[in-house]
């Protein structure tokens, strides 16, 4: 799961595919393998994403992995004094039960966020080799451009792109939805139940 930037609504899109997910059935886990976040903020996105699997928070994200400030993981840990981040560790923290039908690993901001001193999601996902990403953006405007510059920087994965808070009454959602898809040839997803059915 990862996005065109910061605030797209990763954790949501996230959270939402996998309670459809375990509602066909599926046995379903998630994993952040680091996460930042201002104090106060609410629940963080492990939390989220724990309550969405049924999962300990702990388990969807390491609590070594927690930074307490909201900036990029490795800025949040150089702020915080913590360790450097290493990309390989990150990777290797990855982990899932046996018995998983899917796991789902959320990234960090965009896909060319700083994820560790020594990486980002790109990095990562050329480490983890998943079967399919989904690329959360925002419907409206600038998303063709973060889309597009997204997807190249993703390549060659097997990428859906999901256009999270479309309104199919906004002409601006809709045309950015068929650029992308019949200019661009890209796959777009606007609903988590036909998403779901996607990546199932």
């Amino acid at each position: 799961m990862a996005g065109t930037g910061t605030e797209v609504g990763k954790t949501w899109v996230g959270a939402h595919l996998l309670e459809a997910l375990r509602g066909r059935g599926l046995k379903c886990a998630a994993r952040k393998p680091a996460q930042s976040f201002g104090p106060g903020e609410g629940p963080t996105d492990a939390e989220v994403l724990a309550a969405a699997t049924g999962e300990e928070a702990e388990t969807v994200c390491p609590r070594h992995r927690w930074y307490e400030i909201a900036m990029a993981p490795p800025m949040a840990a150089d702020a915080l004094g913590r360790p450097k981040i290493e990309i390989s560790k990150l990777a290797r923290e990855i982990d899932f039960r046996d018995g998983v039908d899917l796991g789902l690993v959320e990234t960090a901001g965009g896909v060319r966020s700083p994820i560790a001193h020594d990486g980002d999601t790109v990095d990562l996902m050329a480490l983890l080799g998943p079967d399919a990403v989904v690329l959360v953006a925002d419907a409206g405007l600038g998303t063709i451009n973060a889309v597009l510059l997204s997807y190249a920087a993703l390549a060659p994965a097997r990428a859906h792109v999901f256009l999270n808070r479309f309104d199919a009454g906004d002409a601006l959602h809709v045309a950015n939805r068929m650029w992308l898809s019949e200019r661009f040839g890209l796959h777009v997803v606007t609903d988590v139940e036909q998403l779901a059915g996607t990546v199932r």
